[in-house]
């Protein structure tokens, strides 16, 4: 069995009490290829440092997360979240990743990701908070407004469909084909699809969803992590490591390889149980189940 682990990436979400450079290390340590930062951590030392950081250690930038949260229908809101996306694109380009993971947004009646609906307003049976259909057509829009700032920069915008669990709070794109739909009109190489195990595993017509971002030229990266049970009170805490759930991942895998996609393979997971172990123990184990479930797929 193989043990190559140069497109194995980690990430900063997996280890996320561990500063950037702590992930770095023990993604480093334990031979991986890559890195996936969050821009959190890229933050907190500044962008130019964090690229030092990840470039002095050997390792390539597979992503960066996460631009998005697009929207909203107040014009200052979205303002300033344009502004925001337009700073992750030159993050991205600085750490010299060509991909930038985007998470479009819920809707407005969303409070705050994770929390409760905002009431109805009074007197009234519709809610243009509620709106889904506008909502989509706001995310598409504002797509169109940061696209060619991302060309500008040789950036591509990586949408993620996000399981239907977080249509309402997170991201009103759920399915990898609404993803590819909502790309179409662009450039390949400036908007392009992420297949997330954690949130496609269920869809039935995935395996023609990957096959056509590939023939598309859209398939910009692969993040795998396992669906687990029961959910956590915070539902999208609930991914767990490759092997510990219900996701097929040599099928899901099979197809993307299929599809021609040769890039990195992030491991992004969410869940306090990992979160709480060293990083340099929970970069073995991811380790040990990509070489198990996953490399031999690819």
């Amino acid at each position: 069995m193989s043990t190559d682990l140069s497109r194995l990436s980690l990430n900063t979400a997996t280890t996320k009490r561990a500063s950037l450079a702590e992930a770095v290390d023990a993604a480093a340590a334990a031979g991986l290829g890559a890195v996936g930062p969050w821009r959190d951590r890229v933050q907190e030392v500044g962008v130019e440092k964090a690229a030092r950081i990840i470039r002095d250690a050997g390792l390539r930038v597979s992503s960066l997360c996460r631009g998005g949260f697009l929207t909203t229908s107040d014009d200052d809101a979205a303002a300033v979240a344009l502004d925001d996306n337009r700073r992750a694109i030159r993050e991205a380009a600085t750490l010299g990743t060509h991909e930038l993971i985007l998470v479009v947004g819920g809707l407005d009646a969303a409070s705050a990701p994770g929390a409760g609906a905002r009431p109805y307003p009074a007197g009234r049976g519709d809610d243009p908070a509620r709106d889904l259909v506008a909502t989509r057509r706001r995310a598409a829009d504002r797509i169109g407004e940061l696209a060619p700032y991302a060309a500008e920069h040789g950036v591509r915008l990586v949408l993620e469909p996000l399981h239907p669990l977080f249509a309402a709070d997170r991201a009103v794109i759920s399915t990898l084909g609404q993803a590819l739909d909502l790309a179409a009109p662009f450039d390949p190489d400036v908007v392009g699809v992420v297949v997330d195990t954690y949130h496609v595993w269920w869809d039935p017509d995935l395996h023609a969803q990957i096959a056509r971002a590939g023939a598309e030229g859209r398939l910009a990266a692969y993040q795998v992590c396992d669906w687990v049970l029961p959910l956590a009170a915070e539902p999208l805490n609930s991914r767990g490591h490759v092997g510990d759930g219900y996701v097929d991942f040599a099928t899901i895998t099979r197809w993307v390889a299929e599809a021609g996609y040769t890039g990195d393979v992030e491991v992004e997971i969410f869940h306090e149980d990992v979160w709480a172990r060293p990083p340099a123990q929970t970069v073995a184990t991811l380790a040990d189940r990509y070489t198990r479930h996953v490399l031999p797929y690819l």
